[in-house]
């Protein structure tokens, strides 16, 4: 029934693995069924090599429905994620190098430097610090479910959530490449910010680029 949805997770898990966002066993991806129920990553498995069968299917409380492996440690902030937006379809986790070197230096990305950032992504905000796998991770996190759809995890990388798997993946993409390019705009001695009426002028654009991005009718 899920075989479809199992097949994406993995896909996207490759992707971050080929891109440099997770090694070893880092990070986890998660996506809600049509169900209502959750597939996540298990523990301890490398998501270069995850396979659809490794999945764990739970409930919205983190409860194991289906699957012979513990979910992921850090499960609380996704399953806090899908209980509190009912739009989110899912969410993703990973280590991108320069987003969790700007979440160590505890740096937001909030600068008005890109386009594509403040359509797409929004200010990327930075959680206070939260001790791994416990109920701290959520609680940090649930300050800015409501408004924002990415933040940096102090000392632990970046989480992103989206309507479908391809637009977390696609907004944890942004956030490293944000992440980056701020980092270039310190080292040339700072950049100039668009105005905030440029800003919203953008944001206002948001519908026009959604339209732009669906199939044509012909």
């Amino acid at each position: 029934m899920d075989d479809k949805l199992r097949q994406e997770i993995c896909h996207i898990c490759h992707l971050l693995y080929n891109r440099g966002y997770v090694v070893s066993n880092d990070g986890n991806v998660s996506a809600r069924t049509d169900r209502g129920t959750i597939l996540i990553t298990p523990s301890g498995v490398s998501k270069g090599r995850i396979t659809p069968d490794m999945l764990v299917e739970t409930d919205a409380d983190g409860r194991i429905l289906s699957g012979d492996r513990y979910p992921s440690s850090e499960g609380k902030m996704h399953w806090m994620l899908y209980r509190e937006r009912k739009d989110v379809m899912a969410v993703v986790h990973a280590h991108p190098p320069m987003a969790t070197a700007f979440s160590i230096c505890r740096r937001p990305l909030t600068e008005r430097y890109l386009a594509e950032m403040i359509v797409g992504l929004g200010e990327v905000p930075v959680t206070k610090f939260a001790m791994l796998s416990t109920d701290e991770v959520p609680l940090s996190v649930l300050p800015f479910v409501q408004d924002h759809c990415a933040v940096l995890l102090a000392n632990h990388g970046a989480l992103t959530w989206g309507p479908t798997l391809l637009s977390a993946f696609d907004r944890m993409e942004t956030v490293e490449q944000t992440a980056k390019i701020h980092h270039y705009v310190s080292q040339l001695g700072g950049g100039v910010e668009l105005t905030p009426a440029q800003a919203a002028a953008l944001r206002s654009m948001t519908g026009f680029y959604q339209n732009l991005a669906k199939n044509r009718d012909i």
